[in-house]
C-alpha cells in the first residue's frame, strides 16, 4: 500500500513544491494549511509521515506536535523559518523526528523522508520474531527486529530514532562514536553539523532508561559510548 505524507504549511507554494517532489517518488500526499485541520487529519487519516510547519494560524506547529504525541507515534519532520537552535531543540523535545530550516532543498526533504520511513516501516513477520536474538548487556536487552527494549525485564517505550541510536551504541559497546558519525549511522545522511540533535536524543534515552546498568557515557570533545 502506498504511504501517505501529510504536508502542513500555510504557504501554498511550499505545499505544491513538496508535493511535486514527493509524489515523483511514488508517495501519496495530502495537505492542511492550519493547525486545527492538521491535527484532525493526523488523528483520523493516520498518515505515514507528517511534514509540519511551526508557524501556523490557530494552533502552531509546537502545539500540534504536543497533542499528536499524546496519541500517536507518527513520524514528524518540522519546518522552521528560523535557524535558531531553540526552535529545533523545542521541536525535538516535543517529539519531532527531524527538522528542516526554510527555505529547504526539496531533494533533501525527499532524502529525509526516505530515511525516516525506511526505519519506521519494519513490519515484523512470525519468522522474524522467532529469530529475533536479543543483544543483552547486563540488565539491558534489545530485540532488533521487534524493536523492543527491556531493562530488568521492563519494556521501555522508545521512539524510532531513540531506538536506532541505542542500537548503534549497543552493537558496538565501548566504542566511541562522534556526534557526526551517529548522525550518519542513525539518521542516514549528513545533517550538516546539527550535532545538537544527538545530544537531545541521548538526554531522552538517559531519562527513559533509568535503572539501566550499562551507561551512555559522554566522551568530552568527541561523542558518546555505551560502557
Amino acid at each position: 500500500m502506498t504511504e501517505t505524507i501529510l504536508l502542513v504549511d500555510d504557504e501554498q507554494h511550499i505545499i505544491d513544491l513538496a508535493k511535486m517532489y514527493l509524489e515523483q517518488e511514488g508517495w501519496k500526499t495530502t495537505s492542511a494549511t492550519d493547525g486545527a485541520v492538521a491535527l484532525q487529519r493526523i488523528l483520523s487519516e493516520k498518515p505515514s509521515l507528517v511534514v509540519l510547519d511551526l508557524m501556523l494560524p490557530g494552533l502552531d506547529g509546537w502545539e500540534v506536535c504536543r497533542r499528536v504525541r499524546a496519541q500517536s507515534d507518527v513520524p514528524i519532520i518540522m519546518l522552521t523559518a528560523r535557524s535558531d537552535d531553540i526552535d529545533k531543540i523545542v521541536g525535538l523535545e516535543l517529539g519531532a523526528d527531524d527538522y528542516m530550516t526554510k527555505p529547504f532543498n526539496p531533494r533533501e526533504l525527499v532524502a529525509r523522508v526516505k530515511a525516516i520511513l525506511r526505519r519506521s516501516d519494519k513490519k515484523l513477520s512470525p519468522v522474524a520474531e522467532s529469530t529475533d536474538a536479543p543483544i543483552v548487556i547486563d540488565n539491558l536487552s534489545i530485540y532488533p527486529q521487534r524493536r523492543v527494549v527491556t531493562v530488568d525485564g521492563r519494556t521501555v517505550d522508545l521512539r524510532m530514532k531513540e531506538f536506532d541510536l541505542l542500537l548503534a551504541l549497543a552493537e558496538n559497546p565501548g566504542i566511541v562514536f562522534s556526534r557526526e558519525k551517529l548522525l550518519d549511522v542513525v539518521w542516514g545522511f549528513d545533517f550538516a553539523g546539527e550535532t545538537r540533535t544527538v545530544d537531545v536524543h541521548v538526554a531522552h534515552l538517559r531519562h527513559k532508561l533509568e535503572g539501566m546498568r550499562p551507561q551512555i557515557e559522554t566522551v568530552w570533545g568527541v561523542g558518546y559510548k555505551l560502557e
